[in-house]
């Protein structure tokens, strides 16, 4: 048993509690909050170090061994997303710190965001499927209270929808739960990989299939993402951006856990049904992102569109296909904070997100003009920057799995997804300057040193993808055989 497993999920638990008795603090609150991601990052290096050395780690709290007892799981994929997860999260509260405001930063904001990712680490971690749950609720209620925190009327408004969303679809996945609980007897995402193998995917077991994907569907706005333009829109900037990249992928990852370990004996009904959820969410994301002219909605339904190419890679289910979903995610998680903390700088210092009514931009702040065009190539995959390598790869992998449909609509998306970004860096920063600095709204004190992070993040995983191939290698042989998932955890054990 390894107890480093924990720290990813226990680290800001821990420092979030002390924060919350030192409300005044708030010196205090920006610095433990940074540290803590800073802890949680080394503890995700020394598992990924393990990982490759040693196998998938496993830890059974209070000694109760799998199927019986709480089991986290750390295996190549999971904690890719947690090292990651902790690099973005450091570079959101860096800049919080100096656009959050102290209204908001008073009222808990750094503990509410240590507890969102203490739920989003532990999603990552679990290895039973009604911890799954429960860390999707801690995710979700430490979410609540983000997006209406500051009580503007655009944050309440769009609070309600959020919270009546996320409601029905927690009470679905207690439905799907019991269940798959009544069918199979078990709630161990390993033991019921060999029940469900054992019995056979039937028509029952594949309605339940069907009705987790609808749970996980409205969690990861894979089709259903009807909720999500106006709500990732109402927040402030760094909220926004935590949003982006880590709240849809918890729900990408867990379609892409119970879809590869479980429920992988059907691919024609569950695997090309995702399929067709991923082609319309990517269609259907990219008419709002060339039909609007607001920088907020552009790159929200920019977000849509991304679920939809992460999950067609999945649904390929191919070796190359895999690949590439696990380098795409990894890159749009990185490079959709990057687009909502400039795109958020942008109306910070212009007072409104209308492209039209901003130009010239550029010439002001040269900085963050060329960082927003480096984040506009990287997440329409242009060479050679992150999104590139992603892009190649889930579009030979479903041409390999004969989906030639599902990647003809991939490239097509990916010209709009790159016209819509590149919309708003010739109408903002391009021409006539209409703005000067006296004029200014806002200002990028403290705003520009996360974003230059991220930046070149994005860079160094599109000219360093060789140097991480080995990770994502291992994430995917994990993925495409339950096996090695099922040994880990219930071998030993005699299960």
């Amino acid at each position: 048993m390894n107890n480093l497993i924990i720290g990813p999920i226990i680290i800001p638990i821990i420092i979030g509690l002390v924060l919350v008795v030192c409300r005044n603090s708030l010196g205090l609150h920006r610095f433990l909050s940074l540290l803590a991601t800073v802890l949680i990052g080394l503890a995700a290096v020394l598992l990924l170090e393990q990982i490759r050395t040693g196998g998938m780690q496993i830890l059974n709290l209070g000694g109760w061994e799998a199927p019986l007892g709480i089991t986290l799981v750390a295996d190549m994929f999971a904690v890719l997303l947690v090292l990651v997860t902790a690099l973005i999260a450091f570079c959101c509260l860096w800049y919080a710190c100096s656009s959050i405001g102290m209204g908001r930063e008073r009222h808990y904001f750094y503990p509410l965001c240590l507890f969102l990712i203490a739920g989003v680490n532990g999603s990552f971690l679990t290895g039973d499927i009604f911890n799954l749950f429960v860390c999707f609720e801690v995710m979700l209620v430490a979410s609540y209270v983000l997006i209406s925190l500051g009580g503007t009327k655009i944050q309440l408004r769009e609070s309600i929808k959020y919270v009546l969303i996320n409601m029905i679809s927690s009470f679905l996945f207690l439905v799907a739960l019991a269940y798959l609980y009544a069918i199979t007897g078990t709630l161990n995402l390993a033991h019921l990989s060999i029940r469900v193998a054992q019995s056979g995917q039937g028509g029952l077991m594949t309605v339940v299939a069907l009705l987790f994907l609808t749970v996980f569907s409205l969690k990861a706005a894979l089709f259903l993402f009807y909720w999500l333009p106006g709500s990732y829109s109402a927040p402030p900037t760094a909220i926004a951006a935590i949003f982006a990249a880590l709240l849809t992928k918890v729900g990408v990852y867990a379609i892409v856990r119970l879809f590869s370990l479980v429920f992988y004996h059907d691919l024609g009904a569950t695997h090309l049904f995702i399929g067709a959820l991923a082609a319309a969410s990517m269609v259907l994301g990219a008419m709002g992102a060339v039909a609007y002219d607001d920088i907020k909605k552009i790159i929200t339904y920019n977000v849509v569109i991304s679920i939809g190419f992460i999950l067609a890679g999945f649904a390929s289910f191919s070796l190359v296909g895999m690949r590439g979903m696990v380098y795409y995610l990894l890159h749009d998680m990185i490079v959709k904070a990057l687009l909502f903390l400039s795109g958020g700088t942008v109306i910070h210092l212009t007072g409104t997100a209308k492209i039209r009514e901003v130009s010239g931009l550029i010439r002001l702040h040269p900085q963050l003009g060329w960082m927003f065009f480096i984040a506009a190539l990287s997440v329409s995959g242009i060479p050679p920057l992150s999104g590139f390598i992603g892009k190649v790869f889930i579009t030979t992998g479903v041409f390999q799995s004969a989906y030639y449909w599902l990647g003809g609509i991939g490239l097509f998306t990916s010209l709009m997804v790159l016209y819509s970004v590149m919309k708003i860096f010739m109408n903002v920063f391009w021409g006539h300057t209409n703005l000067t600095e006296e004029t200014e709204k806002g200002t990028t004190q403290g705003l520009l040193p996360p974003i230059v992070v991220l930046t070149a993040l994005t860079i160094a995983l599109g000219l360093g993808a060789e140097g991480i191939h080995e990770y994502v290698d291992l994430a995917v042989e994990g993925l495409l055989n339950p096996n090695l998932y099922t040994d880990a955890v219930l071998a030993q054990n005699g299960k």
